[in-house]
């Protein structure tokens, strides 16, 4: 049986395929206030500016590839049954190649009711509009985690976790929940690694190594030296 490798991935490692985050000086959220784009209460004031919003920010997506992080991750299956838990929500984890991608803050290529949250639908193209509709006739919103919101996959995600033999946090930092939550569920003494070419404050983790490289190049390393490990 494979040794057990759970990655919790961020805006970091998508940035690097050209994804701007909402912390982006040039980023889409410059053009907009999260308030007005992100909540259900904007959802429920100005449903066609919402749509508009993900639109552009799924165009972006589509028109972005998988980079070497992404890839790296794939390859790393050959010796390990990776998980990938990711905040981000765009597909690049899966069109790199990854099998097992859990998203907690949605999908942006996907869509769900309004009426029914365990309709969810592929979105076919780049846009969703007023007027597109769920089976059961109600308006479809992006299947995306908003602001104020709960996340329902979390418990999903510490499950897994806490099955780890390895743990490994990527483009996000340890400092911001649900890292720092999940990192807590891990088994107690395993392995883990932080990537992130910044001054990261950590506490009170053990068996951390920090690789204060970018996603691409510090996943390239790490997942060399552990393909080529015995253990």
């Amino acid at each position: 049986m494979k040794p057990k490798l759970v990655v919790f991935t961020g805006a970091g490692i998508s940035a690097e395929s050209g994804i701007k985050t909402f912390r982006d000086s040039d980023g889409l959220w410059e053009e907009f206030n999260i308030n007005d784009v992100a909540t259900p209460q904007a959802w429920n004031k100005n449903k066609a500016l919402v749509l508009d919003f993900y639109n552009k920010r799924r165009k972006q997506v589509l028109e972005a590839k998988p980079n070497n992080a992404h890839q790296a991750l794939v390859t790393l299956e050959k010796k390990y049954d990776v998980h990938i838990i990711t905040q981000n929500i765009d597909d690049l984890h899966e069109r790199a190649g990854s099998k097992k991608v859990l998203h907690l803050h949605g999908e942006i290529i996907k869509s769900r009711s309004t009426t029914d949250s365990s309709l969810i639908y592929p979105i076919k193209g780049m846009e969703l509009n007023i007027g597109d509709r769920c089976t059961r006739g109600s308006q479809l919103r992006p299947h995306i985690v908003w602001f104020g919101e709960q996340v329902p996959e979390m418990e999903n995600a510490y499950l897994i976790a806490e099955k780890a033999d390895i743990f490994m946090v990527v483009g996000t930092s340890l400092a911001v929940y649900p890292a720092a939550g999940l990192i807590d569920y891990t088994p107690r003494g395993i392995p883990k690694y932080l990537i992130d070419p910044g001054d990261v404050k950590v506490n009170g983790i053990t068996n951390l190594t920090i690789i204060k490289e970018k996603a691409g190049i510090g996943l390239s390393m790490l997942a060399e030296k552990l393909l080529a490990s015995t253990t």
